[in-house]
């Protein structure tokens, strides 16, 4: 038998599934940082069977972070890939089933909450725990990438203590980028804060801070070109506005370079059913992770547009796999 499915939001075409090849499931897990795995440790502990996918980066956006020093638990620190492997391993241990897979389009329309993987298989779940997380903007460049770990950060919370009593850039005009620059002007010598254009985006409180910060200076009209150095980053190259059609190039020392222009939630997939945000984060039930979906729930940063660390992730994946047991049990 098959049956009509809603369109795949990514390709825009409909889906059509085999409904007597649809895997069965009490509870679902999608995305695989630290509210996943940690949604499924719990999960797995109160024998709801949870089938984890872990989408496409496996571990989430500590996978690309070196080291994590601010985690409980960790005195001497740990790499953030080996951090997610040892949430793994604890999930599987309890007996949790992970899975590689893309979540690539949803219906939740019936009873059963429908998730499609990888565009042909169909898992049906009592609960949902939508996981997938928040993806940093970056500007483009290939420098990025090149010093992704060794300089370039999307997050001065997480990655700000390395730089201590060292030069830094903060690129963004906003809410954001004033608050990662006042917070690393606590810990770093200087602090530039690049801004593209000639007034700050920030409100005016955020504009204050910075204005009364003595070691934040902004570059107005600047715009990063390029990074540069041997073993990690050691300087940024601007282009910096002169006029009207006028621009002249500007070299900075600095030690790290982070991006404040904001995050994509990975919540695409889902906003046919679930309400989001104007920027697409996922709106919960105040004090607890219930979706506007009953037995659909979110946790971490896909429904997190404040906080974004990996402790704070991890507490709403518990939040979810709680609010999940208690929902299947009133089921029976």
């Amino acid at each position: 038998m098959e049956i009509f499915k809603p369109l795949d939001l990514q390709k825009n075409v409909p889906i059509v599934a085999d409904t007597e090849k649809n895997e069965i499931v009490r509870c679902l897990i999608i995305g695989s940082g630290p509210a996943g795995y940690t949604a499924a440790i719990y999960a797995s502990r109160a024998n709801l069977n949870p089938v984890l996918y872990t989408g496409l980066e496996m571990g989430g956006q500590l996978t690309t972070t070196t080291d994590v020093e601010n985690y409980p638990g960790y005195p001497e620190g740990i790499t953030g890939p080996r951090m997610m492997e040892d949430f793994k391993r604890q999930a599987e241990r309890f007996g949790a089933d992970i899975r590689f897979g893309i979540a690539t389009a949803a219906d939740f329309s019936g009873k059963k909450r429908k998730v499609i993987f990888d565009d042909n298989k169909v898992i049906e779940a009592d609960a949902v725990i939508i996981a997938t997380g928040a993806t940093a903007k970056y500007l483009g460049l290939e420098s990025e990438k090149k010093y992704a770990g060794m300089g370039v950060s999307a997050c001065a919370t997480c990655d700000g203590f390395f730089y201590k009593g060292k030069d830094v850039a903060v690129v963004g005009g906003g809410d954001t980028a004033a608050e990662e620059a006042t917070y690393l002007a606590g810990l770093c010598r200087k602090v530039y804060l690049i801004v593209r254009r000639d007034v700050l985006r920030a409100s005016k409180a955020m504009q204050d801070r910075v204005f009364r910060t003595w070691n934040i200076e902004i570059l107005w009209e600047h715009q990063p070109l390029d990074l540069f150095g041997e073993n990690g980053v050691e300087g940024a190259i601007l282009i910096k506005k002169k006029g009207t059609h006028q621009e002249e190039k500007v070299k900075i020392k600095i030690d790290g370079f982070f991006l404040a222009i904001g995050h994509t939630p990975n919540s695409d997939v889902f906003k046919q059913y679930i309400e989001t945000d104007q920027v697409g984060y996922i709106k919960t039930v105040a004090g607890s992770s219930k979706t506007n979906v009953v037995g659909v729930f979110a946790a971490g940063d896909v429904q997190d547009p404040h906080y974004r660390q990996a402790v704070t992730a991890a507490g709403s994946g518990c939040m979810a796999a709680i609010d999940a047991e208690r929902y299947l049990s009133d089921l029976k």
